[in-house]
């Protein structure tokens, strides 16, 4: 199986809010870290502007802007509605101009206030105070809906978290003592605290022409589909979904909105995860899943543990499931 490639720069708040995305919608690429002063030629060879993130898709096509590359990862599968289908037209506009904001007057004022010996004819002052009205407004947003845009994370969130990050940097004392930027610090610890921020910014040697393909994420790895998948269901959710045309319940009380991707089994896990999650539950069916049926991306994920389990990433669809079955078997 040929995977995306992923040409990347671990700190550049681009090349990360793809990662971050790549990372939490199950997708599996072969990662290209460059160093920025040293460019492979294979890079400037796909993407003369030769600036990173730069994704090559298994059918060959480059696609060289961070967000077109977010974009395209959501045309994959978009488990948690990153794009607001469900949400309101005023509220798609939102997400858009933020990202817009971002990436433009923002991004401008973060760079003459982060690199000010780069701009030695500008106001580092001026820009700091206008990329805090910016930040200001955000946060504002933030105390209202709880992210920016509703009360629930948007591909705006995504967007924007890797260069607010960098502002913090830039100024760590100002950022952290502002009364006004509470809700946004508060906001930005999500993303920084979360389990996943580790396996985003692991190191890696540059890349070189040759070098065995790594994965990103590092820790993950491609789900065989040659052999079925097990999930564990209540009874009452599996009537659910019947009714609804798709199964979207993560693990026993969890559901694929709030954890992200759907939990399953290899048939060497299946007893165990009875054991932890179900043992105590009446009516739990055993789902088979031929893998090969499933549109969402399917990687395998480690558990605390470091044990490696599979991971739907979208809805399962009913024609997926082969066979279903009380458990334990009687």
């Amino acid at each position: 199986m040929l995977h995306p490639v992923l040409y990347s720069f671990r700190r550049c708040p681009y090349a990360m809010r793809a990662r971050w995305t790549l990372l939490k919608l199950g997708l599996l690429v072969e990662w290209r870290e460059v160093a920025l002063r040293s460019k492979p030629p294979s890079l400037m060879a796909v993407s003369p502007k030769a600036t990173v993130p730069v994704l090559i898709t298994s059918h060959g096509e480059v696609i060289d802007e961070s967000l077109a590359i977010m974009r395209w990862a959501l045309e994959q599968g978009d488990p948690c509605d990153w794009r607001g289908l469900m949400l309101t037209p005023q509220q798609r506009q939102s997400i858009d101009a933020l990202i817009a904001q971002n990436d433009g007057s923002f991004k401008h004022h973060l760079d003459r206030f982060k690199y000010a010996d780069r701009y030695p004819d500008v106001s580092r002052e001026q820009h700091q105070e206008q990329g805090l009205t910016i930040l200001r407004t955000w946060s504002e947003q933030i105390e209202a809906h709880g992210w920016l845009v509703t009360e629930r994370c948007t591909l705006a969130d995504v967007a924007l978290w890797p260069f607010v990050r960098q502002w913090r940097i830039a100024d760590p004392e100002g950022f952290d003592q502002a009364p006004a930027l509470a809700p946004l610090r508060l906001w930005l610890q999500r993303f920084l605290e979360s389990p996943d921020f580790e396996r985003l910014m692991v190191r890696r040697d540059p890349w070189q022409e040759g070098d065995q393909p790594l994965m990103f994420p590092a820790d993950a790895s491609a789900m065989p589909v040659d052999q079925p998948l097990f999930h564990l269901a209540l009874q009452a959710d599996w009537r659910q979904a019947q009714a609804e045309g798709a199964y979207r319940i993560s693990t026993r009380g969890m559901t694929l909105e709030q954890v992200g991707f759907l939990h399953a089994s290899t048939a060497a896990q299946v007893e165990a995860t009875y054991q932890r999650f179900y043992r105590d539950a009446a009516d739990v069916l055993l789902l088979t899943i031929d893998p090969q049926q499933l549109p969402s991306p399917l990687r395998a994920d480690p558990a605390p543990t470091g044990e490696l389990f599979p991971h739907l990433y979208g809805p399962l669809p009913l024609e997926a499931v082969t066979a279903v079955e009380p458990y334990p078997h009687r």
